[in-house]
Order: structure tokens, then C-alpha cells, then sequence
């Protein structure tokens, strides 16, 4: 029976049965575990050995590498100055453990105090130098090699592709391939692939896929992953399904790649596929495809597929898995179950760098609760231009405007420089803030003012009433403008009732945008609102000629971390009946307080009282009575519109929230609405 190495150790000592070549091994199987105390111990009896197996390089090398791999350096340094005698081995094991724990001043006293530096050395240098990012000095490093192999090109190729420096790297490349004494190998080959992969030249990439097939190598898994990745990065995902399918029988991180690549292209059926035909699945296999339906707009899929995740034993999710289903949550606008996401986290104690700081921002800012999303950005030890661009958004979105402006100015204090969505977030808050002075001011300090902002600039003349300017604007902007320039206009054009300027903007989004289906209808509320009837069903008719069908109204809350949507006349959901009471009983309040439904939102000229029953069961209302009917009392209602909110809806739920004593927040397409005592945040203007 083999005799574990603690066992062994802790057996009385013999120092004449314990050969170096039986301590050496033992003390090597103690890096996996026992600790530094139980290293400790077998340091003190390695030296009670005292002859050859004391002074054997093999023990001490053995001991010092456990040391440093444990990041016990000042243990490892007492031992290397105990060594009468240091082996070049030792010397590179002490000085690979100052470069790991960050301390480079010292790796470069060691360094320049090595009597014999061997290729070993050399390299450790090359590396250590790309860890911090110094690139030019790995660089130096690697051209005063005496000598070079394998293993010295690709140190220096990997903290090129690392660091980004992709040029740099694939310069290199070329340079290895003109040189006869080194041969790649498979490592050398996949980070080579991984920087063609980063910078996305198609061209490049097959090149350097006929000087691997010229060399007629074995091509091994990773080669094959890295194949995959390349060609998906460079828009050649037909080719990466090729070198899958030729796989056979891929490996777990060929599939993770495949999954990957299918989801940049947008084909989550395919991605979903492979997925559900893996035997054995990482963290990275769930982040792929939870992240990939978060960003194909599957926001509900992604969730569902996280809390199948979470059900799975010895699988954790990471902060690419929070920050992922945190955006998902931001999305949907479902407050409750984001929060069990964060307590979650904060159980399992994920670490979360600004990026999951920047999408918690995100997801606190698109669920209505600004004051929660700024307690987490003034907890930030550490922000960047994200952290700043996702609070400002989330200002804007909620139209605190002054907010916004101070936010940016205290940004640019920080050092940090605005960008173009920076200002776009700012304008956007002057728009919604209905500050058009403000606004005015922040776009005169732009240097190069894009399309977005000049959109924003438009849209705060028509909150102000301003629409000839917001004319002159579009028609002497510098560049063309584009659809929500347009959109702008056409809204305004609805809110005020002006069918020339709605006609105008109209007339250019048919072409930009042919079948969005909003367009039309915002044209049609226009006739509408002046019982133009036979426009509105010349407008009904070219979108049938067209083949544009209007997109479904709905509406939905979270409850139980359960989402209940609701359509426009819906009575599919199980309390049905108790909503419509519920409904029922809140028209007759608020026709006792002089509502009077706003019908100029029905696109049929039809009767008066048909009119009515129509805009009274639109599904922000059915959602809103939900609300009332399953939340506490004093509970906010935080309700998600995928369209505008109508005028009817918006009216009937400032009475509710004044009637009812209830906060109700609603987000539709555009912007908040946070109503309360009867009144709303957006001042009327959405």
C-alpha cells in the first residue's frame, strides 16, 4: 500500500532512511494542501535531516516552489538565504513569486543580482513585465535574450495579445515564422489565432490558416477552439461551423466557443442546440447563453435559464452571470426578483468589479428606483466612463435634469473625459427635465456635435413649444438626419396637434423605416384628434399595402417574481374577473372628480360609447388594477409599457394615484412616469 507524503513526514525521523528522492516528492505532493504550517513543518524536518537530503537541490527547490505557490514569500525568502548554495532553479522560483504577488521592484533586484541567468530567467522576466501591462519593457527584455526558444517567443506573444497590442503581436508572429531554429507549437498557434480573432481582418486570419496547414501540424483541440473563435470574430461563422463540425467529438470549450459565435450572430435557436446536447457544461457554458439571450433582447429566456442554473449543484455563477441577468431585470423592468439577484450575489459572495456595479446601476435606474442606483454608484470606490454614462441615463430617463449636469461636472473633476454618450445622457435629461436653456448650453460646449445630439436638440425645442426652430434645425444640421430626429418632430406634431409638421416627419420616417409600425399610428392620432377619418384609413390602408402590422400593445408587473402581462381587452389572466370589478370601481371615482375619457386615441369612427369601452380597457389600466388588487397598501406599482402611453392612460392614472393615496410608476418606450397625488414627473410632455 503507497504511504501518503503528511504520513511519511510525520513519522519519527531516520535520517538515513529518507533519501532525497522520497522528501522531494512528498514535500511537492504538500503544495496541494496541508497549508503553510504544514509546509512549515516539513521545512523544520527537512533541514533535521542534515546531510544529503538537507542539502539535496531537488528538496529545497521543492520546498520553495511550495512557498511560493502558497504567495508565503517571506517563508520562501528565509530559505533561500538559508541555501549555502542556490541553484539557478531556486533563483527562478523566487523571483516567478515576486513577479505573481505583484512586487516588481523586488524581481528586479533579484534579477540583477542573479551570478547566472538561463532561459528560464529570461523568460520569467518577459512575463512578469506583460502582467503589469509594460509591454516595452517585456519587449526589451525578450530583444537582450541571449538565446531563445518556444516558450520565450510565446511569453512575449501572449503579453502582446493580452495587453491588446495586437499590431504588435502579430508583427511578431511574422517574425518567428521567418526564423528556421523555432518552430511554433500549438501554444504559439492559439494565442495567434486569438489576436487574429481581436482584431477581426478576415484576410489576415486566412492567412495565417495556410501557413498552419503549409506546416502540415497536428491540430489539437485548442488549435481547433481557437480556429472556431477566429472565424466567428471575423464574420466567417459558416467556416467556424466547419472546423466544429470536423471535430467530431468537441471538447467543452470548442462547444463554449460555437455557443458563443452563434449568439454574436443572433442565432440563439442554434446556440441552444448545441448547449442542450453538452454532456458536461462550466460557468462559461450557462454565461454564454444567459448572456447571449440578454443581448438578443430575450431578456425573460435569460432569467429562466439563471434560475435553472442556480438549481444546479457545485455550479456558481460568476459577475458575468450577475451582471448579465441584472441587465435582463433592467430590461424588463422587474424590481423584485433583480433584488433577490443582488441578495444572491452578496450571499454567495461574488465580487463585483465596476462592471457589475455599472449594471446593478443599470438595473436599479431602468426599474424606476433612481435613489437606490445612486446609493450604489456613491459606494463605488472606483468609476468609469460606463459607471458615469449608466447613471446619467438613468437621471436623464427619470428627467432629472439638474442632476444629470452636476453629475457631469463632477465627472469631468474626476478626471474622467465625457464622451459622445455622455452628452447625449445630459441632453436627454435637459429634454425630459424641460430644460431647454440648460440644454442649449451643453450642446454649444459639444466640439463635434453627432445626429443623437443634434436629436436632442430638436426634441427640446418641441418640449418648449419652440417648433420653428426645431424646423430650422433639421433642415441646416450638417449631416442627414436619421429616424429618431424625425420621430422627435412627429411627436411633437401629435402633442400639438400640428398635421403639417407631423405630415412632414411622417413622409421621411416611411422611408427611413418603412415598417415601424408607431409611426403610422402617431400619424393617425393626429387625424384622429381631428376627427380627420377618411386620413386615418388611407394610413390604415398603406400599411396593409405595405405589409406593416401594428405592433401589439401590452403592458406588464412583476408580482411574486412572476410577470403578468395584460393586452389591450385582456381577460385570459386567472383574476380577471376580480380586476374588471376593480377597474369598474375606479371609473366611477374619477367620473365623480370630472374624468372624462380622452378618445382621440381610437383610430375608428365609430360611436362615442364604443369609443369609451375601448380606451377603457387599455392594458396599462388592466395592469395598474392588478396592482391595486394583489400589492400591500402604500406598495409602489411599477408597471412596463412596450409602447407610448396614451393621453386617456396617462390622465386616468394621475386621478388613480390621487384617489387610490398610491405611488405608481410607469415606463413606457420614451421615458418614467412617476405618478403621485395626482400628478406626473414628465410635467404632461412624453
Amino acid at each position: 500500500m503507497r504511504k501518503h507524503p503528511f504520513r511519511i513526514l510525520k513519522h519519527p525521523i531516520n535520517p538515513s532512511s529518507r533519501a532525497p528522492s522520497t522528501l522531494a516528492p512528498a514535500i511537492r505532493s504538500l503544495c496541494g494542501g496541508g497549508g503553510a504550517a504544514v509546509e512549515a513543518g516539513a521545512h523544520a524536518r527537512a533541514l533535521k535531516l542534515g546531510g544529503a537530503a538537507a542539502a539535496a537541490p531537488r528538496v529545497r527547490n521543492a520546498l520553495l516552489n511550495s512557498y511560493v505557490r502558497r504567495g508565503a514569500l517571506d517563508l520562501a525568502q528565509k530559505l533561500f538565504d538559508e541555501m549555502p548554495v542556490r541553484a539557478p532553479a531556486d533563483w527562478n522560483s523566487i523571483l516567478s513569486g515576486y513577479w505573481k504577488l505583484g512586487r516588481k521592484e523586488k524581481a528586479l533586484e533579484l534579477f540583477d543580482a542573479m551570478p547566472v541567468r538561463n532561459l528560464i530567467s529570461w523568460t520569467i522576466m518577459v512575463t512578469g513585465f506583460s502582467r503589469f501591462g509594460e509591454v516595452e519593457e517585456a519587449r526589451k527584455v525578450f530583444d537582450a535574450m541571449p538565446e531563445r526558444n518556444v516558450v520565450s517567443w510565446n511569453a512575449m506573444l501572449s503579453g502582446y495579445a493580452q495587453n491588446g497590442v495586437i499590431e504588435q503581436a502579430l508583427g511578431l508572429f511574422c517574425l518567428l515564422m521567418d526564423r528556421s531554429e523555432v518552430a511554433p507549437n500549438e501554444t504559439t498557434w492559439v494565442t495567434v489565432l486569438s489576436a487574429c480573432s481581436m482584431r477581426g481582418d478576415i484576410r489576415f486570419a486566412e492567412s495565417v490558416l495556410g501557413a498552419l496547414l503549409k506546416r502540415q501540424l497536428h491540430v489539437n483541440c485548442f488549435v481547433k477552439t481557437a480556429l472556431i473563435d477566429m472565424f466567428a470574430n471575423c464574420g466567417s461563422l459558416e467556416t467556424g461551423r466547419k472546423v466544429f463540425a470536423e471535430m467530431g467529438d468537441p471538447n467543452l470549450a470548442s462547444c463554449n466557443a460555437m455557443i458563443a459565435a452563434y449568439m454574436r450572430e443572433g442565432d440563439v435557436t442554434a446556440a441552444r442546440e448545441i448547449f442542450d446536447g453538452m454532456k458536461v457544461k462550466d460557468v462559461i457554458s450557462w454565461n454564454s447563453m444567459i448572456s447571449g439571450y440578454a443581448r438578443n433582447g430575450q431578456w425573460s429566456v435569460a432569467i429562466e435559464l439563471f434560475k435553472e442554473m442556480v438549481s444546479v449543484e457545485g455550479l456558481r455563477p460568476d459577475e458575468i452571470t450577475i451582471s448579465s441577468v441584472l441587465s435582463a431585470c433592467g430590461h424588463l423592468g422587474i424590481l423584485h426578483f433583480g433584488k433577490w439577484v443582488v441578495d444572491y450575489a452578496k450571499e454567495n459572495k461574488t465580487r463585483l468589479s465596476i462592471s457589475g456595479y455599472n449594471a446593478l446601476i443599470f438595473m436599479y435606474s431602468r426599474c424606476g428606483v433612481i435613489e437606490d442606483a445612486k446609493r450604489v454608484f456613491d459606494e463605488m470606490t472606483k468609476r468609469d466612463v460606463f459607471s458615469y454614462n449608466s447613471m446619467i441615463s438613468g437621471l436623464a430617463a427619470n428627467g432629472n435634469g439638474l442632476e444629470a449636469i452636476e453629475l457631469m461636472r463632477a465627472m469631468e473633476e474626476e478626471c474622467i473625459e465625457p464622451d459622445s454618450v455622455t452628452y447625449l445622457g445630459v441632453l436627454t435629461a435637459c429634454s425630459h427635465g424641460g430644460l431647454p436653456e440648460e440644454g442649449r448650453r451643453v450642446f454649444n460646449a459639444i466640439e463635434n456635435p453627432n445626429v443623437d445630439h443634434y436629436a436632442c436638440k430638436v426634441d427640446l425645442l418641441c418640449r418648449a413649444g419652440r417648433l420653428d426652430e426645431a424646423r430650422k434645425v433639421v433642415d441646416e444640421m450638417p449631416m442627414k438626419p436619421h429616424a429618431g430626429l424625425y420621430g422627435a418632430l412627429l411627436n411633437a406634431g401629435r402633442k400639438y396637434r400640428n398635421v403639417n409638421l407631423g405630415e412632414f416627419a411622417a413622409k421621411e420616417l416611411f422611408k427611413l423605416e418603412p415598417e415601424n409600425s408607431g409611426n403610422y399610428v402617431l400619424l393617425s392620432n393626429i387625424y384622429a384628434s381631428l376627427g380627420r377619418w377618411k386620413d386615418v384609413d388611407n394610413i390604415r390602408r398603406n400599411m396593409i399595402a405595405r405589409g406593416v402590422n401594428k405592433m401589439v400593445g401590452c403592458s406588464w408587473v412583476e408580482f411574486n417574481h412572476v410577470v403578468h402581462r395584460f393586452v389591450v381587452g385582456d381577460r385570459s389572466h386567472h383574476l380577471s374577473e376580480e380586476i374588471y370589478k376593480v377597474l369598474q370601481k375606479l371609473e366611477r371615482k374619477i367620473r365623480a372628480m370630472g374624468y372624462i375619457p380622452d378618445k382621440s386615441c381610437v383610430l375608428k369612427d365609430v360611436d362615442a360609447e364604443e369609443k369609451e369601452e375601448m380606451v377603457g380597457t387599455h392594458s396599462e389600466k388592466l395592469t395598474v388594477a392588478f396592482g391595486l388588487l394583489v400589492f400591500d397598501t402604500g406598495q409602489v406599482i411599477r408597471v412596463v409599457k412596450n409602447l407610448r402611453i396614451c393621453d386617456d392612460c396617462h390622465t386616468f392614472i394621475k386621478m388613480i394615484s390621487k384617489i387610490e393615496g398610491r405611488e405608481i410608476v410607469v415606463r413606457d418606450n420614451n421615458r418614467f412616469h412617476q405618478f403621485s397625488d395626482g400628478s406626473c414627473s414628465c410635467k404632461d410632455y412624453w
